[in-house]
């Protein structure tokens, strides 16, 4: 049977992983080169990505820009000018996990992050599950990325209006989106980096611009987020609106592990995934509060019901305080948003398919895990994220029913699939399996109270995302209970996929990277 060269880990690769920091660019390079094999993986994508890239990855697949202005109308529908308090609740459990990603990230600096974290914690078909998981619900999140221009280029050109079906234009202008994406990631990481980092860019300048021209146009005072407004409330109260309305900052503020994800195309991955993760969530999580507040305040009525209306919502804010010239140029910013959202997205997802083809976990691996020799890309999981993708806008037509509720599900899988990585690692450390610093990142003494936070927390949002809710899902039972029919179809889906991987398994064809418990240390006392 085939196996993955053992990695050495942490306890053999510590001292040298500090002296690594300050090597030249070719040494750097080779050294990198050199750590990913002890892995037992072969380099072939470019490494060329450096700091701010890699920051920019994480930020631009949470995309507040992107985000914000496509689910404030949820959140504001649901809790009121109250339902801001759910943002920071949201962004510390959120914290917790990613400091728990962080710890892995210095230690694993490969592709497919999530599928190489949990395998290595949790076995082969933890592993294989989570990394399943994941990848379905990444493919869902770039088309409901791409969708989004719909609600912002209408808005700039009636032109961009190409049909008179809104539905159907929403699936035009994302499949445009998604052919232009498919081909930037095909060309390279370079490329795909530098526009990335140049959207990143403007969408943080963006952000600031415009909570200083919404708070300069403010209507009333920051005081506003404690009240519930008139006409919320649902089920036994106001209470589990605000569970529901919380909805929202969980949609938002995922995506930060997309740092992890490029590992294999960072420089100094070791050093510069744990802070770019832990500062693109950060950054986020700063700047989405500043502009849920700036909107709140610097909107023109907080009772009309025009803040929950979908139709309307926070472009609506924009195009009423700021003028209709000022508005337009913020919201050609927030197409730039969602257009380096959805690049940032269909990169993750197609490293995430290259890490599992590469080990043979999925069908047609041979050509899923082909890399181009000249760009240094897998280009074919790419075309087929992208096709992928368009099939679901297509779906759309005659179905946003169906194609809302997809978009809620995927949410709810990837924090399954975050917390198949957080509920092992906690395992291990009750075993007194400790990761030891070595001057990597470590949360010492605090991992095993960060760690079981990260864990409650992923069970408590898991939950709420999956909870049956007509004002949420629908009125239809099938749409009601769509989570838990969705993930029963993934998961049998997946059956017959692993199935597949099985049969690989007795032809001695499949790679299987070393398990934690070969790499871990006791911790140090």
């Amino acid at each position: 049977m085939a196996r993955a060269v053992p990695c050495p880990g942490p306890a053999r690769e510590g001292p040298d992983m500090t002296a690594l920091a300050d090597l030249p660019s070719t040494a750097q390079d080779a050294a990198d080169a050199s750590d990913l094999e002890n892995f037992g993986y072969r380099p072939q994508l470019h490494r060329s990505i450096g700091s701010y890239g890699s920051f920019a990855a994480g930020f631009s697949f949470v995309s507040i820009l992107t985000t914000v202005f496509q689910l404030f109308s949820f959140g504001f529908g649901f809790g009121g000018p109250g339902f801001f308090w759910t943002w920071p609740i949201v962004f510390i459990g959120q914290i917790l996990v990613a400091l728990c990603f962080s710890e892995m990230a210095a230690r694993f600096p490969i592709s497919g992050a999530i599928y190489q974290w949990s395998t290595r914690l949790g076995g082969a078909l933890w592993g294989w599950a989570a990394g399943w998981l994941m990848l379905v619900a990444q493919v869902v999140t770039v088309a409901a990325a791409a969708i989004a221009l719909q609600i912002v280029l209408p808005s700039i050109w009636s032109g961009f209006q190409l049909v008179t079906n809104p539905t159907a234009n929403a699936v035009l202008l994302g499949s445009a989106l998604l052919t232009v994406t498919t081909v930037v990631n095909a060309v390279g990481v370079r490329t795909m980096s530098v526009i990335n980092s140049a959207g990143v860019t403007c969408e943080l300048v963006g952000v600031v611009l415009l909570c200083i021209a919404l708070f300069s146009h403010a209507e009333r005072g920051p005081g506003v987020v404690l009240h519930t407004g008139a006409g919320v409330g649902h089920g036994a109260g106001y209470l589990w609106s605000f569970v529901i309305s919380g909805l929202m900052a969980a949609y938002v503020l995922v995506g930060f592990d997309s740092a992890g994800e490029l590992s294999e195309e960072t420089k100094r991955p070791r050093r510069t995934a744990p802070r770019t993760i832990l500062r693109a969530l950060v950054v986020s999580g700063i700047g989405g509060a500043l502009m849920l507040l700036a909107t709140l305040m610097a909107a023109p009525s907080v009772t009309d019901g025009a803040l929950g209306d979908p139709a309307r919502g926070l472009p609506y804010v924009l195009t009423s305080r700021l003028g209709d010239t000022l508005g337009r140029v913020f919201l050609v910013d927030v197409a730039v948003a969602v257009t380096v959202c959805t690049l940032a997205i269909q990169t993750a997802t197609t490293r995430m398919m290259f890490s599992m083809a590469r080990d043979r976990a999925l069908p047609f691996s041979a050509a899923l895990s082909r890399v181009n020799t000249r760009t240094g890309t897998p280009i074919l999981p790419a075309v087929v994220v992208g096709v992928l993708a368009v099939g679901l806008l297509v779906l759309n037509v005659g179905n946003a029913a169906i194609f809302l509720a997809l978009s809620s599900v995927c949410i709810m899988l990837l924090y399954l699939s975050y917390l198949m990585v957080t509920a092992p690692l906690l395992v291990h450390r009750l075993r007194g399996r400790w990761l030891r610093g070595d001057g990597l990142f470590s949360l010492g003494r605090w991992g095993l109270p960060v760690n079981l936070g990260a864990v409650v927390w992923g069970i408590a949002m898991a939950v709420n995302l999956a909870w049956p809710r007509e004002k949420v899902f629908g009125t239809d039972w099938y749409l009601r209970f769509f989570p838990e029919l969705f993930l029963a179809g993934a998961l049998g889906v997946g059956a017959i996929v692993y199935a597949t991987r099985r049969s690989h398994v007795r032809q001695g064809a499949v790679r299987h990277p070393a398990p934690f418990d070969a790499l871990a240390m006791e911790a140090a006392q």
